[in-house]
């Protein structure tokens, strides 16, 4: 039976639609749906519902024994439209438990919201900046999706010795999450001896990349590219027009369905290009098989769940064990958070749990980009990195040091 989302979100509001099915609202819990419906982010946006709707509809639309509300907030990718529609539903639609936001400046400003709203329980989506979790965490903000530098475990070493990639350009869009995906991938890159010799910094929504692709050296071994969404297409797609032959490795909102399923010939410069992530593709884990069947049921699924359908089914899943715990008592936020905390559960990617900052410990995935039997570009897992921490691997003391992430930080010197 073919899972559409409004029908599924019908069911949730049934409650107060249907005569004679009324349930008092003490029977309801209202959870917040926050993600990008709108701006260069928008197909992100929409997978991510479908893996939210997904989690929902594993537990029959409940959790402890109560109703889930599921309503929806948008944004644009923006902090201030992440912050305005997280207001809505709190202070207004009354949600007490938040799933997203879905980019990384969101999740700074949204981490930052929470600590004026200590009621309400804030449970990440695919937000994936380092520092939203890691320095001056707010107390009822968890990230079961883990961050960007967790992303990269495997690649940077992975690039400079299987691929022998010496020198590298990075062209990334300027804001927090990919400065995070950078440095995840410098910690390898540089260290196995690799060097970044160039980095070009793009707004999100940019449409023209010809001035970006000139000033790439003509020098370099590869070209590693952190862009998402439209963003991902125009630059990939002018690249390929400009005639650029440089070999590209992946961040991982690069290579993601989203942008992988594009139409346009992005094959010619896509395959073979290496990059890391919290999903691959052509995983065989029953866990990961039954999770890519269920996602495909939802309407205008990829071929297989974006890495933002993968983050977000996380985070509702998580947000509905922990009800169960507690059966769907809301009243004690405190006891909420506690269960969040406690949690160590199986996902279609293996086992996640949290760490001191409520920041999750998960396994990556190492993969290149390939065509599958019926011409679909898909992700092929290479390798699999196990419990990757938020400080890969590094002493916390040692990693604080390292400092923020940033534009110039980190380089290879």
């Amino acid at each position: 039976m073919r899972l559409h989302r409004r029908t599924l979100m019908a069911a949730t509001l049934a409650t107060f639609t249907l005569p004679g099915l009324a349930m008092a609202q003490d029977d309801t819990i209202k959870i917040g749906l926050l993600a990008t419906f709108e701006g260069a982010f928008t197909v992100l946006g929409e997978d991510s519902e479908r893996g939210a709707m997904v989690a929902l509809s594993e537990a029959g639309g409940m959790a402890g024994g109560k109703k889930i509300e599921v309503i929806k907030g948008s944004s644009d990718a923006s902090p201030d439209s992440a912050v305005r529609a997280a207001r809505k539903l709190v202070e207004q639609d009354g949600v007490s438990i938040l799933v997203g936001p879905l980019s990384g400046d969101e999740g700074i400003a949204v981490k930052n919201y929470a600590l004026s709203q200590p009621d309400v329980t804030f449970i990440n989506g695919s937000s994936a900046a380092q520092d939203t979790t890691f320095r001056d965490p707010a107390p009822n903000f968890f990230r079961f999706s883990t961050d960007g530098a967790q992303w990269m475990a495997g690649l940077g070493t992975y690039a400079y010795n299987e691929k022998g990639y010496q020198n590298v350009a990075v062209v990334a869009e300027d804001y927090s999450f990919p400065y995070t995906q950078v440095f995840g991938f410098m910690a390898e890159f540089c260290q196995a001896g690799g060097k970044v010799t160039s980095k070009s910094w793009v707004p999100i929504g940019n449409k023209d990349y010809s001035s970006v692709i000139a000033a790439i050296p003509d020098d370099v071994d590869a070209i590693y590219v952190a862009l998402g969404g439209a963003d991902a297409v125009n630059f990939l797609s002018q690249f390929q027009q400009a005639g650029g032959e440089a070999p590209l490795i992946g961040g991982s909102i690069t290579v993601d369905q989203t942008v992988l399923t594009s139409k346009g010939r992005l094959k010619d410069v896509l395959i073979g290009t290496p990059a890391a992530g919290p999903i691959a593709d052509t995983n065989d884990a029953p866990e990961w098989v039954a999770f890519v069947e269920a996602y495909k049921e939802t309407d205008g699924a990829f071929p297989s769940p974006s890495l933002f359908a993968h983050a977000y089914y996380i985070g509702m899943k998580a947000a509905i064990l922990a009800l169960n715990e507690v059966d769907g008592d809301m009243s004690d936020p405190a006891a909420y958070r506690a269960a969040l905390s406690a949690l160590s559960f199986e996902t279609p990617t293996g086992m996640v749990s949290l760490d001191e900052n409520r920041n999750a410990i998960a396994d990556m995935y190492l993969t290149e980009v390939t065509e599958d039997a019926d011409g679909n570009l898909v992700n092929k897992l290479i390798q699999v990195t196990s419990q990757v921490n938020q400080t890969l691997g590094i002493d916390k003391e040692e990693f604080m040091a390292l400092g923020a992430v940033s534009r110039e930080n980190p380089s290879c010197e």
